[in-house]
């Protein structure tokens, strides 16, 4: 068979992988016959199967980290359920 671009180059067939290719060596262009193409895609797909990927697992939230609040933890905690502290007036100063 000749090439179909340099119309006077025969073609050489090759064997890869079990299917044939027809190629010319001038231009190197490579031509198929009818169902090689599907042999080939169908060898590749097989060859680069996907592995089985782990369970998507949610990312861990992370703890609040407000750099305002970090040293006072330990002081809001020791209060909690309490009423905040408030000064005393001059009359409940006078009447305790």
């Amino acid at each position: 068979m000749q090439c179909p671009v340099c119309k006077e180059i025969a073609l050489v067939m090759s064997e890869r992988a079990g299917v044939e290719i027809d190629y010319c060596p001038q231009c190197r262009g490579v031509w198929l016959d009818r169902g090689e193409l599907d042999k080939i895609l169908e060898q590749s797909r097989s060859a680069t199967a996907p592995s089985p990927q782990p369970a998507y697992q949610a990312p861990q939230p992370q703890p609040y980290a407000d750099p305002r609040h970090h040293g006072d933890r330990q002081h809001h905690d020791m209060h909690y359920g309490q009423k905040p502290y408030r000064k005393k007036s001059f009359l409940e100063e006078l009447f305790d």
